[in-house]
C-alpha cells in the first residue's frame, strides 16, 4: 500500500488519508486530512464574521435558488432535502451500497416524485448508474 508523511503532523499515512490534488506531483495534497479539517475549522473560526456572512449572502443568490427549485430540478431538489431530513430525523438509515456494501453511500433516486423511494449506491456505482441511464 502506499504511504505519504504529512507535512503538518509527520506522520505516515496511507495514501486514501490525504485529499486528492492534481497539482500535486503524486497527485494528492501534502497535508493529511485530518489535518486539513483542523486547519479549515480553525480558519472559520477565526474568520467567523466574514463566514457568516458569506454563508448569508450565498444563500440569497436568485439565480442559484431559482435554479434548484425550477421544473425538474424543484423534483430532484424537494427530494433530495426530504432524505436528508429523513436521515437527520431518523426516519430513515443509510444502507451499504446495494452493489458493493461500502457503507460510503449516496441515495438515488429512480422515481423523483416518490421522496423517499431510493436506492443506496456508493459514489462510484452511483455515476455508473447515470452513465447507462443518460446512454
Amino acid at each position: 500500500m502506499k504511504t505519504k508523511v504529512c507535512f503538518k503532523c509527520d506522520t505516515e499515512l496511507p495514501i486514501v488519508n490525504f485529499y486528492k490534488h492534481p497539482k500535486m506531483a503524486d497527485g494528492h495534497l501534502g497535508k493529511c486530512k485530518a489535518c486539513t479539517r483542523y486547519d479549515v475549522r480553525q480558519n472559520r473560526l477565526a474568520k467567523r464574521d466574514y463566514y457568516n456572512a458569506y454563508d448569508r449572502e450565498r444563500g440569497k443568490n436568485p439565480e442559484r435558488v431559482a435554479a434548484m427549485v425550477a421544473g425538474r430540478d424543484r423534483q430532484k431538489y424537494l427530494a433530495r432535502v426530504a432524505v436528508q431530513n429523513a436521515v437527520k430525523r431518523g426516519k430513515m438509515t443509510k444502507q451499504p451500497c446495494e452493489q458493493c456494501g461500502d457503507p460510503m453511500v449516496e441515495a438515488h433516486h429512480p422515481d423523483y416524485t416518490k421522496r423517499l423511494d431510493v436506492v443506496w449506491l456508493c459514489r462510484k456505482h452511483h455515476a455508473v448508474l447515470h452513465r447507462t441511464v443518460e446512454e
